[in-house]
C-alpha cells in the first residue's frame, strides 16, 4: 500500500510582518483537523552581535530541533500559540540554522498525521514540493526578502490582505517580484486575492485538497 501524503500548503511572504500568520490561522479555521508547521531560522551570532540577541540562538545545535504538541509549542501571542487558538490539530515548531532547513522540514513533515498541513516560511520551498504556495504581500514592498526567491519559483497565488492594495492592479506586485528575481525568469500568471476574496482562496485550496484525496484513495485501493 502506498503511503498517503498530506496536502501541503505553503504560506510564504515577500517581507516580514505582512500577515502570513494571520492568513494561516484563517485557513486553519476553514480546515479543521489540519496541522501547522512554523519554520524559524536562527543564528549563533545574530548579525555578528551578542549570540543572545537571537531569540532562538540558545536552541540551536548540530541537528534541527523539532518541537511538537501543545505542551512544547503553545505560547500565548506567539505564532505557534495562534495556530492552536485557530484550531490546529497539532503544531510543529522547526528551529534550524540555514544549513539545517531541508532536514528540519523533512523531519517535521514526517510527524504530520492530518490530511493537510499549512507551513509558514519561505526557505523550505527550496527543498520540498508542495501542492499550493500562497505568497502574502501586504503592500507593494520596498524591500523583498531574499528567501522569497524560493516561493517565487513555486508561486500559485498572491494574497494581499489590505483592501486597498489592489487599486492599481495585482500586476504591480508581480512586476516588482519579476524585477527582483529576474534571473529566475518571469513569474507565471497567477491569481491574486484581496482579503475580501478569502472565501475564493479557501475554496480553491479545498478543491486542490479534494483532488489529492481522491488520487490518494485511488492509489491505495
Amino acid at each position: 500500500m502506498q503511503e498517503l501524503i498530506s496536502t501541503r500548503i505553503a504560506i510564504a511572504g515577500v517581507s516580514s510582518e505582512v500577515g502570513k500568520t494571520t492568513l494561516l490561522c484563517e485557513l486553519l479555521q476553514e480546515f479543521p483537523g489540519w496541522e501547522a508547521i512554523k519554520m524559524t531560522r536562527g543564528h549563533y551570532r545574530s548579525c555578528g552581535k551578542d549570540p543572545h540577541a537571537c531569540c532562538v540562538s540558545h536552541l540551536l545545535g548540530d541537528e534541527p530541533l523539532i518541537r511538537s504538541g501543545f505542551q512544547q509549542t503553545y505560547a500565548s501571542g506567539k505564532d505557534t500559540g495562534r495556530y492552536w487558538d485557530a484550531g490546529a490539530a497539532n503544531v510543529h515548531w522547526v528551529i534550524v540554522t540555514d544549513d539545517q532547513v531541508e532536514r528540519g522540514v523533512q523531519l517535521a513533515l514526517e510527524r504530520v498525521k492530518a490530511p493537510g498541513v499549512l507551513i509558514e516560511g519561505n526557505s523550505f520551498l527550496r527543498f520540498i514540493d508542495v501542492d499550493f504556495t500562497v505568497v502574502v504581500a501586504g503592500d507593494i514592498p520596498s524591500k523583498i526578502k531574499g528567501s522569497t526567491r524560493w516561493a517565487f519559483q513555486k508561486l500559485s497565488a498572491l494574497y494581499v490582505p489590505a483592501p486597498n492594495d489592489l487599486t492599481n492592479g495585482p500586476s504591480e506586485i508581480t512586476k516588482r517580484l519579476n524585477i527582483r528575481f529576474a534571473s529566475l525568469g518571469p513569474a507565471q500568471k497567477v491569481p491574486t486575492y484581496a482579503a475580501s476574496d478569502f472565501p475564493k482562496l479557501a475554496a480553491l485550496i479545498n478543491r486542490i485538497h479534494s483532488s489529492r484525496t481522491t488520487a490518494n484513495e485511488y492509489q491505495s485501493s
